[in-house]
């Protein structure tokens, strides 16, 4: 069995960003050597997330709408107490959720005909990392 691990680093403009991912994701897959397999893309921070859904404008607006409905930023959150002012980030980090499993076939990522990786950045503008580890034959 194959074992490639590599990082993909990010510095949002914003505090709140989702960055498409896919084609650096796929970059990783080819180097790994690995044919059939998974890939793990999973955000390393507590307050981003890493999800596959379309790449579409529109509905990348719908999602982070839905999410600040949700988690409103700017509320008195009780995480807030301890110095904090991120609370909502969390939140949205866990309805998003932080990994995603994806499968390799024939070396390369096996996403349906939509299907896109995303970064989602929810407390963003300082150095954060994925960790993109791949595993098969």
């Amino acid at each position: 069995m194959i074992v490639h691990t590599d990082y993909l680093w990010f510095t949002t403009a914003r505090r709140r960003e989702i960055v498409r991912i896919t084609d650096e994701v796929a970059s990783i897959v080819k180097a790994s050597g690995v044919r059939e397999g998974m890939a793990l893309v999973s955000a390393m921070h507590i307050t981003a997330g890493v999800y596959v859904n379309d790449w579409e404008g529109g509905l990348i607006e719908d999602i982070q709408e839905w999410l600040e409905k949700l988690a409103p930023s700017g509320l008195d959150y009780r995480h807030h107490q301890t110095g904090e002012d991120n609370a909502d980030a969390h939140l949205k980090r866990t309805v998003i959720g932080h990994q995603v499993v994806l499968p390799v076939t024939k070396g390369a990522l096996d996403l349906g005909p939509w299907e896109q990786v995303f970064y989602a950045e929810f407390d963003g503008r300082r150095r954060k990392r994925v960790v993109v580890k791949v595993m098969g034959e």
